[in-house]
């Protein structure tokens, strides 16, 4: 069995991160991003993985080099494709069988796709779609199905049905489930035929209302499932992993003290370090430092004397001055932040940029890679 996962997106909503790396590259904790959805659907028996990318596709491979299973082959579209022209392209090339599961590339999730397979072939579907639950379903687009429920809030009365509809974003007064497209699927490959050659294409809006009254089913699961397409969401996505709200290699490796410092890391004598938080290998933690609650410290980054770094991730090879505070933000790799200065809430900060000593970098800032703040 396979698994084409779609990661050949720019990540706008996360720039200036995506501006020098492609968004399945990026460190979500301790391992590229990709590497998660890859770890999810080994853990169903997935032998077989098709990456299809875009931008920044080297360094899509460099993230995933040296894993031995599943075998991972990748795709490369010449220009954007959509959500559906990988697939077309992936299938010309004989990189897909008869039936395979498709997932989107911002997923941090661990959904049980072996219950979506097996519910596929329940019902000799020619597409099945995994549904999940949303509190607040106004920015998404819904799914009705035969079986699901009738007014919001109420359970559904079966796992699966036929979908019915698609409610792209409807109006309040419209809503009357709260099931979402999860953007994971098991797809026929007579679905390829619906998908023209060489050029952009949408599964969602194109392929999907297509197959409704011809095989098309909607799966619910439930679970955790979160789109990582946001700031926002990148850091709340950081703390399930390290408080084990989503099921990972290395939350299972934290358990329940979701507290870690790497061997080979360095956290001097003095140094506060409150769970959840990682301090990753080569990294040093100077005496005074107080990290967390909700901190990841990246390899090789060091965190000077005195400073404070809480509810923000540090990534790679970045430097925090002494006396510094950095507060609910995102330091992409290379930062250097300056003795006394302060990052407020909701900043990213680009690769490779300084902030000068002393310098206040007010809420909700973006600063692009190796840009200055004074």
């Amino acid at each position: 069995m396979q698994a084409l996962i779609l990661a050949g997106g720019e990540g706008t909503r996360l720039r200036p991160l995506t501006l020098t790396r492609p968004k399945p590259a990026m460190t979500l904790v301790d391992r590229p991003f990709v590497a998660y959805m890859v770890d999810w659907v080994g853990r169903h028996g997935i032998t077989d993985v098709v990456i299809a990318c875009g931008f920044g596709s080297d360094a899509v491979r460099a993230a995933l080099e040296d894993r031995p299973t599943p075998t991972i082959a990748y795709v490369e579209e010449p220009e954007p494709l959509g959500t559906a022209g990988p697939l077309r392209l992936a299938a010309d090339r004989g990189l897909l069988d008869d039936r395979f599961l498709v997932l989107n590339g911002d997923l941090l999730a661990d959904l049980d796709l072996s219950a979506l397979l097996r519910a596929h072939e329940d019902h000799g579907a020619t597409a099945t779609l995994a549904l999940h639950e949303v509190a607040d379903p106004r920015s998404y687009g819904l799914v009705r199905r035969a079986s699901g429920p009738t007014a919001l809030g109420e359970r559904p009365s079966g796992p699966g049905g036929e979908v019915l509809e698609f409610l792209e974003k409807p109006a309040p007064e419209k809503i009357d489930t709260d099931e979402v497209n999860a953007g994971a699927y098991v797809l026929e490959s007579a679905v390829i035929d619906l998908i023209p050659r060489g050029r952009m294409f949408s599964i969602e809006r194109e392929v999907f209302p297509r197959l409704v009254g011809r095989g098309l089913y909607g799966h619910r699961l439930d679970g955790y499932w979160m789109d990582v397409g946001t700031p926002e969401r990148y850091l709340e996505a950081s703390w399930d992993v390290l408080e084990g709200r989503v099921r990972t290699e290395i939350g299972d490796r934290l358990e329940g003290a979701r507290f870690g410092v790497a061997e080979g890391a360095d956290v001097e004598s003095g140094a506060s370090v409150e769970a959840p938080a990682l301090v990753e290998a080569g990294a040093h933690v100077g005496a005074g430092a107080i990290l967390g609650p909700r901190a990841v410290i990246g390899p090789g980054s060091v965190v000077e004397r005195g400073a404070r770094v809480a509810s923000s991730v540090v990534l790679a090879d970045c430097r925090i001055g002494a006396d510094a505070e950095v507060e609910e933000s995102i330091l992409a790799p290379a930062v250097v932040v300056g003795e006394r200065a302060r990052i407020q809430a909701g900043s990213v900060i680009g690769e490779g940029a300084r902030i000068e000593p002393g310098a206040e970098i007010e809420a909700g800032a973006r600063l692009e890679p190796g840009g200055v703040a004074a």
